[in-house]
């Protein structure tokens, strides 16, 4: 009875009533909302801090941002379906037409941060573009390999500017998208539909100790992440513990090079990864290697790794589980 109660407290309030009404359109930062309801951050931290305290939103900081979105606990959900239930006033439409076009503007804010970075780095990726194979050809791949299997719960490890959950994101279940950079997550956050609701989570982390649980996970991607990494193995072997038995794991990077400048101007820990090495790593962390495909550029060849998680194996959509 207490929790109940805490929970009509905290809706008791018009502005808290607006702020379940914009999270429950996309997870967002205390400043947008402000920006959103017209009120000072610091009001709004408040009002935040009351839902917060009673279960109804989730806090994530993200660098220098807090992140909200509505909680994933069961005993919200009848909460929430009450809000559908209720026909709203004329008062109440009003405002939640009012603060859905607001919301679009911060929408566009973010697209036309996104719009400026690329801009500003253009030259560097185009340089490294230039000496593989289109990124056309690879998402091509990417989806072919992936394409007879559901998607499931889609994790992307470092998913940067987010086009990894702009490609795969529609056909998933639940999408989590990890970064290190504040920055890219909000490039990456440019990306989500309209109506992403909560299936889509952004995630500040790291991808040698990743915020999940135990097989939590049933698709797993790391593209162009790889290299990054000073030990690939314990990557690898962090993205198998998320994965769930039959859950597949695509690795999309380099094929061993010789490029020395892509270390000293780039930062690339590895210069690319041979067909050896990757098979046993997948070994080591409980995964088979299904399937390789060569894609061959100008000077450098990206290759794709698909491995699966020791366990049930998933037949095509049209098929059934066996073991």
């Amino acid at each position: 009875m207490s929790a109940a109660l805490d929970i009509f407290r905290a809706l008791g309030d018009p502005t808290r009533l607006r702020i379940i009404h914009l999270l429950r359109a996309m997870e967002l930062a205390v400043g947008e909302i402000a920006q959103v309801v017209g009120q000072s951050q610091p009001r709004v931290s408040r009002h935040v801090r009351i839902l917060a305290e009673a279960d109804l939103v989730e806090r994530r900081k993200e660098g220098n941002w807090v992140f909200l979105r509505l909680s994933k606990k069961a005993e919200i959900a009848p909460f929430l379906t009450l809000f559908d239930q209720l026909v709203p006033s004329e008062g109440e439409l009003l405002w939640q037409k009012a603060d859905l076009a607001r919301l679009a503007a911060v929408r566009a804010d973010r697209a036309q941060a996104a719009e400026s970075y690329f801009a500003e780095h253009a030259e560097e990726w185009d340089a490294i573009r230039s000496l593989h194979v289109p990124e056309g050809d690879v998402e091509a791949a990417m989806t072919a390999l992936l394409g007879a299997e559901p998607i499931g719960h889609l994790l992307d490890i470092g998913t940067g500017t987010g086009r990894m959950i702009e490609l795969f994101g529609p056909s998933a279940d639940q999408v989590t998208a990890l970064d290190r950079s504040p920055d890219m997550l909000r490039l990456a956050r440019a990306k989500l539909p309209e109506d992403a609701g909560d299936k889509y989570a952004l995630v500040l982390g790291d991808f040698g100790a990743l915020p999940l649980e135990p097989g939590s996970a049933d698709t797993v991607v790391l593209h162009q992440v790889l290299h990054y990494a000073q030990a690939p193995e314990a990557v690898i072997e962090e993205a198998a513990r998320v994965t769930a038995a039959g859950g597949r794991v695509l690795i999309a990077d380099f094929a061993a090079h010789e490029r020395e400048e892509l270390r000293l101007r780039d930062q690339h820990a590895r210069l690319g990864f041979s067909d050896d090495q990757i098979e046993s790593w997948f070994a080591d962390a409980g995964l088979e290697l299904e399937r390789v495909e060569v894609l061959p550029g100008q000077e450098l060849t990206v290759q794709l790794w698909l491995g699966r998680r020791r366990g049930a194996r998933v037949l095509p959509i049209e098929g059934r589980l066996s073991a």
